[in-house]
């Protein structure tokens, strides 16, 4: 549903030819890795002639995800204006020796201070200040706020997907390919990704055809997110992906575990959200 959503909101796909990218050499260098996609690798890079840092996420163009990659590119051009959105500078492909896939890079602002979940396992007891979690969730619910007025659903909200800027801004990052199309299960039925922060109704999707949801699932898996924060892990982390998927639409939805560390307001927060 999000893939056909996007579709009718996008310009046409083949807007993008990425055969016609420019190679990255001498415009942007790779540093080091600092994060792993479900489509290949996060690196820290600069700019070769300023020296300014970006985030460079590296892929393999397989034909079968070309699709999919315009798809992504076209979401990152269109959307990233907004200040709680990681902002896409561009894309570039190096062309690999005949019989190897090329790989796509796509260019964005570097997050200084890493993701919400790298805040959560660095800070003393692996839960943050009420006031903390409530700022971050401000700001993801700014970035919803936009995407979601122009028709599109992020479909990945996690710790992981929150970024930091030295700052404390706070950045929304993937929605592109892991979160436009139906890649949780994916179409291979491999299973990618995380079930955890899903919700209901888009597990029940992947179960029934017939089914169907819509932006308030990001809603859900902010409260996730908010968990996250609070206790360090998402509710069920302990059990198998597949145990989770299955018991997420069957069991109440979840909610803080300790009611006496955490305000009234907090709590109805959760319930709502």
């Amino acid at each position: 549903m999000a893939h056909q959503q996007l579709a009718s909101v996008n310009c046409p796909l083949d807007d993008i030819d990425l055969a016609a990218l420019r190679d990255p050499a001498g415009i942007f260098e790779l540093i080091e890795v600092v994060g792993n996609g479900t489509y290949g690798q996060v690196y820290k890079g600069r700019h070769t002639k300023t020296g300014q840092l970006a985030a460079i996420k590296v892929m393999d163009v397989t034909e079968d995800e070309e699709e999919e990659i315009k798809l992504e590119i076209n979401v990152l051009k269109k959307y990233s204006n907004h200040r709680n959105i990681a902002t896409y500078y561009g894309a570039f492909i190096k062309k690999s020796p005949p019989g190897k896939d090329d790989q796509l890079w796509l260019v964005m602002e570097y997050c200084g201070a890493g993701s919400v979940t790298d805040l959560v396992k660095s800070t003393k007891g692996q839960s943050l200040k009420e006031e903390w979690i409530a700022y971050i969730c401000r700001e993801i619910l700014r970035g919803l706020a936009y995407l979601h007025s122009n028709k599109v659903i992020h479909r990945d909200i996690k710790g992981q997907n929150v970024l930091l800027t030295d700052n404390a801004e706070v950045k929304l990052v993937d929605f592109g390919v892991s979160a436009q199309l139906d890649r949780t299960i994916g179409r291979r039925n491999t299973f990618i990704g995380t079930p955890y922060w899903m919700a209901p109704e888009v597990i029940a999707c992947d179960e029934n055809p017939e089914a169907t949801y819509d932006n308030r699932s990001d809603l859900w898996s902010l409260g996730i997110t908010a968990l996250e924060m609070a206790e360090s892990q998402p509710p069920l982390c302990d059990l198998h992906p597949m145990r989770a998927l299955f018991l997420i639409p069957r069991n109440s939805p979840p909610r803080l575990k300790s009611n006496r560390k955490w305000s009234k307001k907090f709590q109805s927060f959760i319930d709502t959200v």
